[in-house]
């Protein structure tokens, strides 16, 4: 349920694999670390696919489009995300040194090819003024059913300021999910809750969620913590929302008291 990478190199880094390691995520999920000058071709006759820029600039060449795109932090910088159908030959060039995480299921739909720009990427607010805001958090949700109903895929960042918690109040879903974690520095680190069971979070590592497990998230102070979650739907079974836990629903009270009373 839990892998950490010590270092991303250049190339492409295998973080889960339909066939392979982590086949019960139903999902390709890797990152290609590309040098400045460097250029690499995509396609899949079978899967579509979706780019997110983690790190760097980069030149996209899809159909007749064209896109240059850049970021330098994923914690103050919406996300630049390409999403493109089966049999769709997208050109990447590293103008500088770049990381892209590339996200691939099997889906024989045909749909349009979508860019997702930092405007069309805003970011939200969830558990702000409640619990002493210690679950306030910011989200950023690329695609899912709602604006891409057509896709088998979920992608979205999470970004943790210093000690605080997110995926809160605990809860699950039966759809397999990712998490690829990043720190503002490199010792950061957290934890992360799957079931029963408790793993340390650290740069560069990477939560297997299975269906049907809640999965709270949280990090250390003074240590600021990015994630980005994948989640593939189920045939027949799309991810829509969250299943809360019946347990820590007395939460949601918008007049809840979290301390005793004297």
């Amino acid at each position: 349920m839990f892998e950490r990478f010590d270092n991303i190199d250049f190339g492409y880094n295998s973080l889960a694999e339909i066939d392979g390691k982590h086949r019960d995520m139903l999902m390709d999920v890797g990152i290609y670390k590309l040098k400045k000058d460097e250029q690499i071709v995509l396609e899949d006759d079978d899967k579509e696919t979706a780019i997110l820029l983690l790190d760097g600039k980069v030149t996209m060449e899809w159909l007749n489009n064209k896109e240059t795109m850049e970021r330098d932090s994923l914690f103050d910088e919406e996300p630049w995300c390409l999403h493109v159908p089966r049999k769709m030959e997208v050109k990447i060039k590293g103008k500088r040194e770049a990381e892209i995480l590339i996200q691939k299921t099997y889906n024989d739909k045909e749909f349009q090819s979508k860019l997702y720009t930092p405007e069309d990427c805003g970011t939200e607010i969830f558990g702000d003024g409640v619990w002493g805001n210690t679950s306030r958090r910011m989200v950023r949700t690329i695609f899912d059913y709602n604006n891409a109903p057509y896709s088998n895929l979920v992608i979205g960042e999470v970004i943790n300021t210093p000690g605080k918690w997110s995926s809160y109040i605990p809860h699950h879903h039966p759809q397999p999910e990712i998490y690829f974690y990043r720190f503002t520095k490199p010792q950061g680190f957290g934890a992360c809750f799957i079931g029963e069971d408790v793993f340390k979070i650290t740069h560069n590592s990477m939560a297997t969620i299975p269906g049907g497990l809640s999965h709270p998230q949280v990090t250390a102070p003074g240590y600021g913590m990015y994630y980005c979650w994948m989640i593939r739907h189920l045939d027949e079974n799309p991810w829509t929302d969250r299943i809360d836990e019946e347990e820590h629903k007395w939460l949601l009270d918008p007049n809840v008291k979290i301390w005793p009373e004297k």
